[in-house]
C-alpha cells in the first residue's frame, strides 16, 4: 500500500478508507479528474485550512491545481513539468499539491472555513483558465496565483520564484524579464495592427475596446503570439475591432491610462498586477477593465478570447471556459474544424 507523506495519521486513516470507498463506486461516478493526475499528488478532505497547516508542519506549502476534462494544457502540465523529472521532483520537494476539477462536484472547505463544492469554489475564485495553480503560503495566504499553462522551461523558473521568495521583492514580471535575459534582447518587431501612439489609451464612450498587449523584448511566448495567434483568418477578422497597444512595462514611460488617468508604463503594469508576458488586457469604452489572459495561451484560445470581447458576451456568460466550449461546438456544428492546441 502506498504511503500518503503528507497526511497526519488519523486523516491518512480517514483518506484511505474515502479512496477505498470510491474505488468500489468506480462504476457509477466518474472520475472528477481531468487526465491522469500524478501519484504524488496527495489525497485529502479537501479541508484546505487544515492541508495548509499540516503542509507548514512537515516545511512545505499547499499548491492547488485546478483542471478540466478535456483540457489540452491540463495534459501537457501533467505529461510536462509534473511528468518525471526534475520540476516535479522541485515541486513534491516543497510543495503538497492537491487536484480540482472546475466542474467537480466534491466537497471543499476553503480557507475561510466555508463548505461549498470544487465547482462553486472556482467560481467564486474567478478561475477563467485551466490549468489555474494557487501557491499558498504558510499562514494560507496566496504566494502566487498562475492562470494558464506555461512551457517547462518556463514552469520551473516559476517553481523557483516561489521557492526563493522572490515574490516578497519583485513581481513575476520582473523575476521573469531578468532570469530569461529579456532586458538587454532587442525590443520585438512593430506591428501593422498596433497603435502608433501606445501611450495615449484614454478611452471615449461608443469607442472600441482595447486590447493592451504587455510584451518584453526576448520574449518567445510574445513572439509566438504575433506569428502564429494574429496570422489566423478568424483573428484577423477581428483586429479591426479593436484599438491595440502594445506596452514594454520595463521601461517608465509616461502615459495616460484607459481610464484617462496619468501613469507612466511600469507603474501602470504594476497597478494591473501584470505577472507574466505576455499579458492581454481588455477595456470597454470606459476605460474598465473586461478581461485578460496571460503567459501563454494557443491560438485558437487567443481568438476565442478576442471573440469573447468583441461579441460582448463576456456580459452574459462571465465564466470563460463555458463561451470557448460553446463557440468550440458551433464551430464543429458548422463543419469547421477545430484543434485546441492550434
Amino acid at each position: 500500500m502506498e504511503i500518503l507523506p503528507t497526511l497526519a495519521w488519523p486523516r491518512r486513516l480517514a483518506v484511505f478508507a474515502l479512496v477505498s470507498f470510491m474505488t468500489c463506486a468506480q462504476t457509477q461516478v466518474a472520475s472528477p479528474h481531468a487526465i491522469a493526475i500524478p501519484s504524488w499528488f496527495t489525497e485529502t478532505l479537501l479541508d484546505f485550512k487544515e492541508d495548509v497547516a499540516e503542509a507548514a508542519r512537515e516545511n512545505k506549502r499547499v499548491l492547488v491545481y485546478f483542471g478540466q476534462d478535456g483540457c489540452p494544457y491540463c495534459r501537457a502540465l501533467m505529461q510536462g513539468s509534473f511528468g518525471p523529472g526534475a520540476s516535479a521532483d522541485k515541486t513534491r520537494r516543497h510543495f503538497v499539491a492537491i487536484a480540482l476539477n472546475i466542474w467537480g462536484d466534491r466537497e471543499v472547505s476553503w480557507l475561510d472555513g466555508q463548505r461549498t463544492t470544487e465547482k462553486v469554489l472556482a467560481r467564486q475564485l474567478g478561475v477563467q483558465f485551466t490549468p489555474t495553480l494557487l501557491f499558498l503560503d504558510t499562514d494560507g495566504q496566496l504566494a502566487l496565483r498562475l492562470a494558464g499553462y506555461q512551457p517547462p522551461k518556463r514552469f520551473d523558473l516559476i517553481l523557483d520564484y516561489v521557492i526563493e521568495r522572490h515574490d516578497r521583492t519583485e513581481s513575476l514580471a520582473e523575476f521573469m524579464l531578468r532570469s530569461e535575459g529579456g532586458a538587454n534582447a532587442p525590443a520585438p518587431a512593430d506591428q501593422t495592427y498596433l497603435l502608433r501612439q501606445p501611450t495615449q489609451l484614454a478611452r471615449k464612450p461608443g469607442g472600441k475596446p482595447l486590447a493592451v498587449l504587455f510584451e518584453a523584448p526576448g520574449c518567445d511566448a510574445c513572439a509566438e503570439m504575433h506569428t502564429l495567434a494574429f496570422t489566423r483568418a478568424g483573428l484577423r477578422a477581428l483586429l479591426p475591432r479593436f484599438d491595440i497597444a502594445r506596452v514594454l512595462p520595463g521601461q517608465a514611460t509616461p502615459m495616460r491610462a484607459p481610464d484617462g488617468l496619468s501613469s507612466d508604463t511600469r507603474r501602470w503594469a504594476r497597478d494591473l498586477r501584470i505577472g507574466l508576458y505576455p499579458s492581454v488586457v481588455f477595456f470597454d469604452d470606459r476605460g474598465q477593465e473586461v478581461f485578460r489572459f496571460d503567459g501563454y495561451m494557443r491560438p485558437f484560445h487567443i481568438e476565442s478570447a478576442f471573440d469573447y470581447v468583441a461579441s460582448a458576451a463576456y456580459r452574459s456568460e462571465p465564466q470563460f471556459q463555458r463561451y470557448v466550449q460553446a463557440r468550440t461546438d458551433k464551430l464543429r456544428a458548422a463543419g469547421k474544424p477545430v484543434d485546441l492546441w492550434r
